[in-house]
C-alpha cells in the first residue's frame, strides 16, 4: 500500500474566468495534492492510504466522506477540534489555475501525537509534497515521519512550491527543500520549479534520488534514472482545467512502478523508463479534461489506450 501525508482541503473552483473580484459562482471540490495523488493511486488500481488532519467540521466530514466512497483508507486521518478543515479559492484564467490559500488550518497543525507508526509495516512507498513544512507543529511531524521511514521503504517527494506560504521566508524554504530532498528516492519537480531552485543555488544533481521526473507541461516530461534521461512527449489535448494534472501525473508515475513491480529495487531499463513515463504523460493530459483536482480517470476508462495497458498489469487490462 501506498501512504502519503500532506493536506486535504477544499477547492472553490471559480465557474467564470477572471479575478475573484469578479467572480460570482465557485463550484466546491475535493483537493489538496497529496489527498490527489492518494485517489489517483486508487482510481489506477493501487492501494492507496492518507495520513492527514481536517476540522471536525461539515467540510472536513465532506472530504472523509469523498475519500472513502473512492476506496481510500482513512484509517490515519484524524479529526482536529480546534482548527477548521483547509479551504482554497482557485481562479481561472483560461484553463490554468492560481491559487489563494488560507492559514490557521486543520493540516498544518498535524502533531506527532497523530501519527500511527504501525503504517510504515504496511507500506510500501511513502510520498509527500512541501505545504506542510510552511508551518508549524505540520513541519517537524513530517520531517520526523520521513526520517523513520528512510531506510525501511522508499520515499518519494513531489517539491510543489507555493511561494504565497513563504512570504518573506523564501531561505527558509529552500533550506526545508534541500533537507527533504536529501530523503527522497523518486521526486516530480516542475521544470520551473527546477528553474527557482537552481537560481536559488540548489545542484538537484548533488543528491542521490534513484528517480527524477521533470514535468514540462505542453512539451512532456523528462525521467532520469542513474544514467538514462528519457525524454516523453506530451499528450495533446484542450485542457478544462490543470489544477489536478502534476498530481495527476505523479499518481500515474507511481502507479506505474507499483504495477510493473519497481517500487522497492527502483531499476529499470529505459523501455521500462519510456512505458512509465508514457503512462504518466497519458494520465496528466487526461485529468485536464475534468474540472477539480480529483480528476484522473479510473483504470476501466483507459482499456483503449495502449501505454494503459502495458503499464497496469495487475488488473483486467493486462493484455
Amino acid at each position: 500500500m501506498i501512504f502519503s501525508i500532506g493536506e486535504i482541503l477544499i477547492d472553490f473552483i471559480a465557474k467564470e474566468e477572471g479575478s475573484l473580484k469578479k467572480v460570482s459562482t465557485f463550484e466546491k471540490h475535493a483537493g489538496g495534492a497529496p489527498a490527489n495523488v492518494t485517489v489517483g493511486l486508487v482510481r489506477l488500481k493501487t492501494p492507496a492510504a492518507l495520513i492527514s488532519k481536517v476540522g471536525a467540521d461539515p467540510f472536513g466530514e465532506f472530504l472523509v466522506e469523498q475519500l472513502e466512497k473512492e476506496g481510500v483508507n482513512i484509517d490515519y486521518i484524524r479529526f482536529d477540534k480546534e482548527k477548521h478543515t483547509g479551504v482554497v479559492f482557485v481562479q481561472l484564467i483560461g484553463a490554468k489555475p492560481e491559487f489563494i490559500l488560507y492559514d490557521g488550518v486543520a493540516y498544518f497543525n498535524l502533531k506527532i501525537d497523530d501519527i500511527d507508526f504501525s503504517f510504515l509495516e504496511k507500506a510500501s512507498l511513502l510520498h509527500f509534497g512541501s505545504v506542510l513544512f510552511a508551518r508549524e507543529p505540520s513541519r517537524s511531524t513530517v520531517f520526523e515521519v520521513i526520517k523513520r521511514a528512510k531506510g525501511k521503504i522508499p520515499i518519494s517527494y513531489d517539491v510543489n512550491i507555493r511561494l504565497d506560504l513563504w512570504r518573506g521566508r523564501e531561505e527558509d524554504m529552500i533550506k526545508d527543500i534541500e533537507k527533504a530532498l536529501s530523503f527522497a528516492d523518486i521526486v516530480k519537480i516542475g521544470d520551473g520549479e527546477l528553474e527557482f531552485l537552481e537560481n536559488h543555488g540548489v545542484d538537484l544533481e548533488s543528491f542521490n534520488f534513484k528517480l527524477m521526473a521533470v514535468t514540462k507541461g505542453e512539451r512532456g516530461s523528462e525521467i532520469i534514472h542513474g544514467e538514462i534521461k528519457t525524454e516523453v512527449p506530451s499528450y495533446r489535448v484542450e485542457p478544462v482545467d490543470t489544477t489536478g494534472a502534476g498530481d495527476a501525473f505523479m499518481a500515474a508515475l507511481l502507479s506505474a512502478l507499483w504495477h510493473i513491480d519497481k517500487l522497492e529495487h527502483l531499476e529499470l531499463n529505459e523501455e521500462e523508463l519510456l512505458r512509465v513515463g508514457r503512462f504518466a504523460n497519458l494520465v496528466a493530459a487526461l485529468s485536464t479534461l475534468r474540472r477539480g483536482a480529483w480528476s484522473v480517470p479510473r483504470a476501466e476508462e483507459l482499456k483503449e489506450y495502449k501505454e494503459a495497458r502495458e503499464v497496469l498489469i495487475r488488473t483486467e487490462l493486462r493484455p
